[in-house]
């Protein structure tokens, strides 16, 4: 078996639900930012402790349930659903009741799985905002978009274990430019 198909040379697509989109469509830029997400993530894995890996590989499942939903592909899928953003909350709830609290903004760095997981919830931002672009155009169910928005905090959340863990600093943004 070929990998390739040529079929995209054209500009065009196939989704899950065997429909034909263009490449250039609201709905593929959805797929590929909740793709390069879920890459995001695989990369964090390398460098996170096994609590933390465990918790994202879950998610990477889940993103795989979220891409079949935005292709129209559900087939076989069991969307996600309220039930798993309260699992999210509930991870988000333990993990940073070890923290100590925020009053001001963190720049987004530290250890390196910290640093990673902050690049991951910056794509995470990008691909929430597309699905609500594409939302306005095609509904996505409410779970899906509930989803997303929670992953971001558990990134950022999860940066912060992290950096905890590994006994890095967390610094606050220097707004006076006297560095």
């Amino acid at each position: 078996m070929v990998v390739y198909t040529r079929k995209g040379d054209k500009g065009d697509t196939t989704l899950g639900s065997g429909m034909h989109a263009e490449k250039t469509s609201l709905r593929i830029a959805a797929l590929g930012d909740a793709d390069e997400l879920n890459s995001c993530i695989g990369f964090c894995r390398c460098f996170c402790s096994a609590e933390s890996s465990k918790i994202l590989e879950r998610v990477q499942h889940d993103l795989f349930r979220l891409q079949a939903e935005i292709s129209e592909g559900n087939a076989g899928y069991k969307p996600v659903g309220k039930e798993d953003v309260e699992l999210l909350e509930k991870t988000i709830d333990s993990i940073d009741s070890k923290l100590p609290p925020l009053s001001k903004f963190i720049l987004p760095a530290g250890s390196e799985a910290a640093s990673a997981l902050h690049v991951a919830r910056a794509v995470c931002r990008r691909a929430e905002r597309t699905m609500f672009s594409l939302h306005s155009e095609k509904h996505l169910g409410e779970a899906s978009l509930a989803y997303v928005n929670r992953l971001s905090t558990l990134l950022f959340v999860l940066a912060r274990h992290e950096n905890a863990q590994k006994g890095r600093e967390e610094k606050n943004p220097d707004y006076s430019g006297n560095i």
